[in-house]
């Protein structure tokens, strides 16, 4: 493409339409791109590879940092392949609080979400209201974390406390400003006139790439596929749970958008489900040998389960000595931003580069590890 008619334009990596740092870099005629190739590796830390110098308890300050967003799914896969490992089981306690703080931080991925989607087509009022509700949400995790992002509650064996008193009746009142906000959502961006414009047929997954680009979570479940590990393979206390995964059909940028406001709202309900059923004496993490001579036979095993972007799974490798032998994170942003959006970029007018992007719901922070 050396023709006078095209154009090289470089989206990113630091662009208002990109939630963390990567590039497209674009090939256009006219206002219409023909080609675009990703870049990667403007946040680029090792993660994986420092994992095999730090002790298995070391390796919850790095993880936790692999999504910035949602960083408890993290801690979870990594704790229960340590568990699977070793041999430990967490009590069912620990269970019901580890899944209460998976639906929290999926509320507050997806809150997050939804304020960069409209802010790529100039509704930044709903950012400012999701960042609001978050930012209460992030108030019950310090409650009962004691931090606000990075966490590391979630440890081999269970979590390290149980909730605090007067925990759910606070988290209600967070429930019921976040539901809320939903509406106001719904009315403000969902029912507005551009939005539907910019995004209604626009950015469509086709059905046929699901499969061959690895698509997961609400990208594929806007187009109709009812895939959710929750469902598929129940882990933790989720199979005690009563819900039913959003759906759409359209698969367009509308679909997946309204796929996870929906999504906030089943949380909503899990998270008050967990808070009526779960017990509230008993142990809330099981033994474990001395954390700084911990070793682990050699075994290897792979632990996957739902977080909000799709499947998110950890590979782990023992050695028998007290590090890990090999640590590999399976995220959905790194598919869905590297190979599926390649593809789906190819004739977009240039003004919808940005929403496409973000759409995806993608974090360049998990694809960088």
């Amino acid at each position: 493409m050396t023709s006078g008619k095209y154009l090289k334009l470089w989206q990113g990596p630091n662009h208002p339409g990109i939630t963390g740092n990567m590039s497209v870099e674009l090939t256009v005629c006219g206002d219409e791109v023909v080609e675009g190739k990703t870049h990667v590796g403007y946040l680029h830390r090792g993660f994986e590879k420092l994992m095999e110098r730090r002790i298995f308890i070391q390796c919850f300050p790095i993880v936790c940092r692999i999504c910035v967003p949602e960083p408890d799914f993290n801690e979870y896969c990594y704790a229960a392949a340590v568990e699977d490992l070793a041999g430990i089981e967490s009590p069912e306690r620990a269970n019901w609080i580890r899944a209460l703080i998976l639906e929290m931080g999926r509320i507050n991925s997806y809150l997050m979400y939804l304020g960069g989607q409209a802010g790529a087509l100039g509704l930044g009022v709903i950012g400012q209201w999701t960042t609001y509700v978050r930012d209460l949400m992030l108030d019950r995790f310090e409650e009962l974390t004691g931090a606000r992002i990075y966490h590391m509650f979630i440890i081999p064996g269970g979590v390290r406390d149980g909730l605090p008193e007067g925990f759910d009746a606070r988290m209600e009142e967070t429930l019921r400003e976040i539901e809320r906000t939903m509406k106001d959502v719904w009315d403000v961006m969902f029912c507005n006139a551009v939005f539907k414009k910019r995004t209604v047929g626009l950015g469509v997954i086709d059905k046929a790439w699901l499969e061959p680009y690895g698509v997961t979570g609400p990208n594929a479940r806007a187009a109709g596929v009812a895939k959710d590990v929750r469902k598929d393979d129940p882990y933790l206390i989720y199979d005690q749970l009563d819900f039913e995964v959003p759906l759409g059909t359209d698969s367009d940028i509308f679909t997946r958008s309204d796929v996870r406001r929906r999504d906030v709202l089943v949380s909503v309900d899990l998270v008050r489900q967990m808070l009526a059923k779960m017990p509230r004496t008993g142990a809330v993490a099981s033994p474990t040998p001395n954390v700084l001579h911990w070793k682990i036979p050699r075994a290897e095993t792979y632990v996957r389960g739902e977080c909000s972007r799709g499947e998110y799974g950890y590979y782990l490798v023992t050695d028998g000595s007290g590090y890990p032998r090999r640590v590999n994170v399976r995220g959905p942003s790194y598919t869905h931003a590297m190979a599926l959006l390649e593809r789906m970029i190819v004739n977009v007018n240039i003004s919808d580069v940005a929403a496409l992007m973000v759409s995806l719901h993608t974090y360049p922070p998990e694809i960088e590890r």
